[in-house]
């Protein structure tokens, strides 16, 4: 018989990945990764816990009787299909989203946070914008707002799908197993979303080294420009 899980209750019940997988099922999960991933009002849904507690519930086989390769399949697709739902929205709304009026469900900030992270990160932010949480619903949207190339975008988009929607549900799956992790996956929770943040901070340094190092290029560039000049000046005398 398989042996309940107790997570930690983050907000209200039907944020609560085990209440809603509990609820729900499958289908749940694949209707949430989908909105999460494109649709406007899937900015507030649980992603990486409700990933990691799927392949929690699937190594138990509670609630969740479907074999895990299977599971994680669905899930990908489900992810990838949002994220291009939410490329087609962008390119469709165009440049009117930056105006569209705050409400309970949209905030402008949310999509200016998302168009920084795009213009900051390019391709590369279709990938990484799938462990942040809320960026990763909108990045999708101002990629089609920018309208970048849609090849591009499709790869980018496939590589993020594989790497969050199967990568996320088969560590829950494994690290699920662990008996420390079941005694502790409230906490287990908490830390996943912290870590969701990681490879944001990591690219974070790298620019601000990269930064650094432009800076100091151009000061020691500047330098020898005005030694070169007060050369010249002096030798003219």
């Amino acid at each position: 018989m398989p042996t309940p899980t107790t997570t930690l209750a983050l907000g209200p019940d039907w944020l609560d990945p085990e209440w809603l997988i509990s609820t729900f099922g499958l289908l749940g999960i694949l209707a949430i990764v989908f909105a999460e991933s494109g649709l406007l009002i899937g900015f507030f849904l649980p992603g990486d816990s409700l990933l990691f507690t799927a392949g929690l519930l699937t190594a138990d086989g509670q609630y969740i009787t479907y074999p895990l390769w299977l599971v994680c399949l669905l899930i990908t697709v489900a992810a990838i299909a949002g994220d291009q739902v939410g490329y087609a929205f962008g390119r469709k709304v165009g440049p009117a989203l930056f105006r569209r009026p705050n409400s309970r469900l949209f905030k402008q900030e949310n999509v200016l946070k998302a168009h920084e992270f795009f213009e900051k990160y390019g391709a590369r932010s279709i990938v990484l914008a799938r462990f942040v949480p809320i960026v990763r619903t909108f990045t999708p949207i101002v990629a089609g707002v920018s309208r970048m190339n849609y090849r591009t975008f499709v790869i980018y988009n496939i590589i993020g799908g594989v790497l969050w929607g199967t990568g996320v549900t088969v560590l829950g799956y494994f690290l699920g197993q662990i008996p420390f992790v079941k005694a502790n996956i409230e906490f287990i929770l908490i830390a996943i979303v912290a870590i969701s943040v990681i490879p944001i901070a990591v690219e974070l340094l790298r620019a601000r080294m990269a930064a650094k190092r432009g800076a100091t290029a151009a000061e020691r560039a500047a330098a020898e420009e005005a030694i070169r000049e007060t050369r010249q000046h002096y030798g003219k005398h």
